[in-house]
This record gives C-alpha cells, sequence and structure tokens, in this order.
C-alpha cells in the first residue's frame, strides 16, 4: 500500500514539515509572551506572517538540502545533523530579513524558541517515521525490489549488510552473473541476459557488484540501466580499501576518489575538536586532581621507583610521544616491548587498585593539553606492536591520521585489552571517518557510564 501510495505519501512529508514549523512560531510566541511574560512590540498578525515566511522558507531550504530524498539507507543521526544546521541557517535568515526591513520590535528570544520548538517537533516526527517504516517493511510491506549483478566477495558483503538490517526494506529479487549459481538466491541469468530482465520485472533498483576479473564489462551493464530507465547502483570490487564516506573530487569533470579525506582534515573541524580538548582536559583535570594527588602519594610509598611512567607511543601522523600514567608496575625490562594483561605479575598491590578504577590513566589529560592526544580517539600503541601490525593488519596505520585518544569507539565497544586487533581497528576508522562533535560527547558519555559500572576502557 505504502508503495503505491508513495507519491501522495511524499506530498503530505513535505506538508507536514509546513505545518509543524507554522506551529513552531505560533507555539514560540506563545510561551514568550504567554508563559514566560513578555511585552509585546508589535501586533501578532506579524508573526503569523512570520510563520508562514518561515515555513515557505524552511521547504525550500530542506528540498535543496536533500531532506525530501530517499533515506532508507542513510542514519538518522545524519539525517538530524543536516536538519538542525539547514534550520540554524534558516533562523539567521529570518533574523537578518527583520533587521534588513527595520523589524526591530519583534522579539529575537522568539526566534530562537521557534529553532528549538522547530527542530525538536521535525525530528521528532522523522524518528517517529522512521520506526513506523520500519515495522512496515518487516512484515513485508514498502519493500524495495533490487536485482543483484554480479558474484563474489563486494556482492557477499552487500547481502550480509541486507540481513544484518532486513528494517531497510530491500529485497533481492536474485542474481545477474556469468559465474553460475551462486549462494542461496537464484540465478536469473548471464550479463547478456540483463536488458530483458529489466525490461520484464521493472525492479526499483539494480546494484553492480561485479569482482574485478569482469570489470570490463561493467560499461555495458551501466548502459542497460539507463538504456531500460532503472535506477544503477555500484559497489567497485575495491571496496574493501574504500572509507565509508569516500570524498569525490573533481577535475575538469573527471571524479577522482579521495580514499583518506576524513572530516578533521577541515580546519573549522579541526579547530572545535582541539577546543572540546583543551576545555574538557583543563575541567577534568581540576575536578580529578584530589585522586591524582592521592595516586602519586600511593605509587610513591607502594614500591621503589618514579611516580610516572612515561611510555613512548606513536601518534598522529606517526610521530612517537611519551604517554604519562600513573606507574602500577615495578620497574621492569619489558616496558617497552610487554603488552599487560590483567592478571599481569609485575603489578604492585596499590598498582592493581588504580588500575581497577582507571585512575593511572589520568595523567594523560595533560598529554591532552600539550597536544599530543585527545579525549576521544583510537588508543595508541607502542612502537614494537605498531611495527607488527602494520605488517598484518590492512589499514592500521591509518589510524594515526588524527591524535590518539584516552578513549574510544573501539574501547567503549568493547575492543580493549588483549581482544581482536582487527576489529579495533574497524571501530577506529569508523570513528576517523564519521567525527562529529556529537560522536565525541556520545563516546564520552558511554565511557563514563562504563567506569560507574565498573568497566575497564583502557588497553
Amino acid at each position: 500500500m505504502i508503495k503505491e501510495n508513495q507519491r501522495l505519501l511524499n506530498q503530505l512529508h513535505v506538508l507536514s514539515d509546513g505545518v509543524l514549523v507554522f506551529v513552531s512560531m505560533l507555539l514560540a510566541y506563545w510561551v514568550r509572551f504567554s508563559l514566560l511574560g513578555g511585552i509585546e512590540g508589535i501586533p501578532f498578525s506579524y508573526y503569523v506572517a512570520l510563520g508562514g515566511a518561515a515555513a515557505a522558507l524552511c521547504l525550500l531550504s530542506y528540498a535543496m538540502a536533500g531532506l525530501y530524498e530517499s533515506y532508507r539507507s542513510i542514519r538518522f543521526h545524519r539525517e538530524a545533523a543536516r536538519l538542525l544546521s539547514v534550520t540554524a541557517m534558516d533562523t539567521a535568515l529570518l533574523v537578518a530579513i527583520l533587521f534588513v526591513f527595520h523589524l526591530n520590535n519583534m522579539s529575537r528570544w522568539t526566534l530562537v524558541l521557534f529553532f528549538c520548538f522547530g527542530s525538536g517537533l521535525l525530528l521528532s516526527k522523522r524518528a517517529f517515521l522512521r520506526l513506523l517504516l520500519r515495522r512496515f517493511r518487516a512484515k513485508g510491506y514498502n519493500l524495495k525490489h533490487v536485482v543483484l549483478v554480479g558474484s563474489g566477495p563486494a556482492a557477499e558483503n552487500y547481502l550480509k549488510k541486507l540481513a544484518a538490517q532486513k528494517n531497510l526494506g530491500f529485497l533481492v529479487d536474485g542474481v545477474v552473473s556469468d559465474g553460475g549459481p551462486w549462494g542461496a538466491l537464484p540465478l536469473l541469468g548471464g550479463y547478456d541476459y540483463l536488458e530483458d530482465l529489466l525490461n520484464q520485472r521493472k525492479p526499483d533498483e539494480v546494484v553492480l557488484a561485479i569482482p574485478g576479473a569482469d570489470n570490463g564489462k561493467m560499461p555495458s551493464l551501466i548502459s542497460v540501466c539507463e538504456k531500460t530507465g532503472t535506477k544503477a547502483s555500484i559497489i567497485p570490487f575495491y571496496a574493501a580499501h574504500l572509507p565509508s564516506n569516500p570524498q569525490v573530487d573533481n577535475l575538469d569533470g573527471l571524479p577522482l576518489i579521495n580514499l583518506r579525506r576524513i572530516p578533521l582534515d577541515n580546519l573549522g573541524n579541526a579547530f572545535l575538536k582541539r577546543a572540546e580538548d583543551i576545555l574538557g582536559a583543563l575541567i577534568l583535570i581540576i575536578l580529578t586532581s584530589p585522586l591524582m594527588v592521592f595516586a602519586a602519594i600511593g605509587v610513591k610509598l607502594s614500591s621503589p621507583g618514579p611516580i610516572l611512567f612515561r611510555q613512548e607511543r606513536v601518534g598522529r601522523n606517526k610521530k612517537p610521544f611519551k604517554m604519562y600514567k600513573f606507574r602500577s608496575m615495578r620497574v621492569n625490562a619489558k616496558e617497552t616491548t610487554g603488552w599487560s594483561t590483567n592478571a599481569d605479575p609485575r603489578k604492585t598491590r596499590f598498582g592493581s587498585l588504580i588500575r581497577k578504577l582507571s585512575i593511572d590513566e589520568l595523567p594523560q589529560f595533560f598529554n591532552v593539553l600539550k597536544g599530543d592526544m585527545s579525549l576521544v580517539g583510537p588508543r595508541p600503541e607502542v612502537p614494537h606492536f605498531v611495527e607488527q601490525f602494520r605488517e598484518n593488519i590492512p589499514r592500521y596505520m591509518v589510524k594515526h591520521q588524527v591524535r590518539p585518544g584516552i578513549t574510544g569507539w573501539a574501547q567503549v565497544c568493547g575492543f580493549r585489552g588483549d581482544t581482536s586487533i582487527e576489529g579495533r581497528i574497524e571501530h577506529d576508522l569508523y570513528y576517523i571517518e564519521n567525527w562529529s562533535l556529537l560522536f565525541d560527547v556520545k563516546i564520552l558519555l558511554m565511557t563514563v557510564f562504563r567506569a560507574v559500572n565498573g568497566e575497564k576502557l583502557k588497553t
């Protein structure tokens, strides 16, 4: 039913956005002047007109930002971030319009409240729609029929992703391949049969995931999709070497895929990340100073040796630095190559206590202030292990594009200590390629939650 009435549903989606934006302005007016007791400078009718203008402006900007395109395979936080940024720009534009037309008596606080209410209502509506559509798709409604062209690792990985996220609503009808029967899906025919198949079945989408050996056939397969007017998506056979969000540059019309451009390459993002680190480290140093004094005294009394343990680690751009910890072990000869474990015989009794509570990690806040580390990022390794892993773990060295962190996505997801290096790197790369301030906040909150529940987060 949903698919047959998709056009009507899309129109209702746009119309409801306009209504919510308009209602948000009226709600902001009511809160500002009724609940908060503000003094009206101009008649209510002006705010009604402003609400109508805001609705028209937002609908236009949302359409231009692609917010009415299919978000079936895009995570909600990305849609939310785009909507918030566009709504913020629209609100700023409304303020500028009021200034240009000398409407200085209109309440600026009303516009602030409008942004808050509008964002909240629009995000709530989209979250509700996603949950509703997931339930429909789980029951077999609103499915997109897909023909998979090709066989091999890329096609297999695509099917695994769909199997893990059935709520996306993609249904693969079968496989087109010259390689014969493959997997549990029916073989619909060879590559030469694709045009007849598309004309007969009229699927919603074709996914081209042909292996490298068949790559020479890609132009003709794309041509068939264009000839039949079928939407086509391509999973290149080298997809395993691409980031999750590859950047495409344009060289006089020639697309260039940039394999290693990340959000923190942007100067604005880098500035925000560094500001977050400096402010956060200063606050945390002040809050944890009594614990650090306690730890320093305890380490000094528990065993001979220095209070701080300085170990060389590999940081951003593969540059070595000295990472600080409170010493939890007796001075030994394996400090640069030994990987500590929970039952490590080198630990002192006091060292076991501060390691269990992660107090030994607190001096790393000073590493953050120095710029060697970040509050959130991939955990740094000693050079000895970096040299081992770089040869055996694909894309291992990519983690050194950013500052290492005290905590990170891999750690809060359980990849810490003596766990899978491949799993750890997979999570580190996901963090690097999908960085945002909100993502950092999420990781920090998860770190606190796990620490309160007694879970160790370090490596």
